[in-house]
Order: structure tokens, then C-alpha cells, then sequence
């Protein structure tokens, strides 16, 4: 498991010094600001990437399995030269290692209307920023997937975060759940 699973808090102070992050972005000026916020939120290492085929190639050489040496998070930019962010991401989400498979996905795009957020949760990203963004946005999506990561989920047509988010009150009965004394068993199936 990577170390966004393990990672130590102390009184909501977050020692992020050996967390790693590869950034996809091909302007180089974005990449430098990004670069600037995470190394003052204390971000250790922060690996860059120009193209989607670059990242596959990074992420490919530090999550082949699993070790410290990890890549824990991935902030993308939905496009770049060589491709949209759908077919990176599932090529993550469809890799065999579960070191890539479950790698946390944050889509950084200019262009995140409404279809862009439904579409980046829909191909199986954790979070959608929205440039330009603010080093208090990056933090709080970074902590989002830290304090609060989402369970995954395999379907026939997706694999990734569950894309709900809300955590609905339910008033009613709830019919999932069985008293010990309801349930009978059948001792000569069972044997």
C-alpha cells in the first residue's frame, strides 16, 4: 500500500517530505508553478512529465510494484500533444500492477466545464482542479485524497473511484442488515 494510505498527521500538520508526485503538464511555465506550490507545501520529490507517453514510461519504471519508491499521486492535465487524459487514465486504471491500477488521479485542466468533471470522474480520476489553481486548491485536493480516500469500484464498463460522493442520511428500515437470530442454518447443506 502507498504511503497516502499511511500518511502521519500530526495536530492537522501533514509531513509530506517523502511523498512523490509526477505532474503531466507541457507548458513549462504551469509546470514550474505547480512545481513552486507543492515544494512549499513541503512536497519531497515531484517528477515531471511533458507527455502522457512520458508519464507511462515514469510511472511504468516507480510503480512496477509496490516499494517507497512509489509514485502516490498523479495531477494531470487533461490534454497534451500526444493524447487526452481518458486513455491515460485508463491505462492506469486497467494496468495489471496494483501499485498503478490504484494510483490517486487529479485531472488539472483550463478547460473543466461541467462534461470535462463528469467525464474525468467517469474514466475513473479522484479529483478535477480547475486552472488556474491556487496552492490552497492543490493542498486541499491532495488532502481530499489523502484523508478521504474512495473505496474502488469494479463494474462491467469501470473500474476506479466510486463516483459517488455524497453520504446520503437514510431515514427508512434498512433491509441489508440481518439479525443474527433471522438467520437460519441448514446443517445438513452446510455439511
Amino acid at each position: 500500500m502507498n504511503r497516502l494510505a499511511t500518511a502521519q498527521r500530526q495536530d492537522k500538520a501533514y509531513d509530506l517530505s517523502r511523498f512523490r508526485l509526477l505532474i503531466i503538464e507541457d507548458s513549462a511555465f504551469i509546470g514550474s508553478l505547480l512545481t513552486g506550490a507543492l515544494k512549499t507545501m513541503g512536497v519531497g520529490s515531484i517528477i515531471m512529465a511533458s507527455s502522457f507517453a512520458e508519464a507511462r514510461q515514469v510511472i511504468a519504471r516507480c510503480n512496477a510494484f509496490s516499494s517507497t519508491d512509489n509514485i502516490d499521486v498523479v495531477m494531470t492535465d487533461w490534454l497534451t500533444p500526444d493524447g487526452e487524459g481518458e486513455d491515460f487514465i485508463k491505462w492506469i486504471r486497467e494496468n495489471r500492477a496494483d501499485s498503478i491500477k490504484y494510483l490517486p488521479v487529479i485531472v488539472c485542466s483550463a478547460f473543466a466545464d461541467r462534461d470535462l468533471v463528469e467525464h474525468s470522474r467517469d474514466s475513473g480520476a479522484n479529483e478535477v482542479l480547475v486552472k488556474p489553481v491556487s496552492a490552497e486548491k492543490i493542498a486541499q485536493r491532495i488532502l481530499y485524497v489523502i484523508d478521504k480516500p474512495r473505496a474502488y469500484v469494479q463494474a462491467p464498463e469501470f473500474f476506479g473511484p466510486e463516483r459517488r460522493r455524497q453520504d446520503k442520511r437514510f431515514d427508512g428500515t434498512d433491509k441489508r442488515v440481518m439479525r443474527q437470530e433471522d438467520i437460519e442454518v441448514d446443517h445438513e447443506r452446510a455439511g
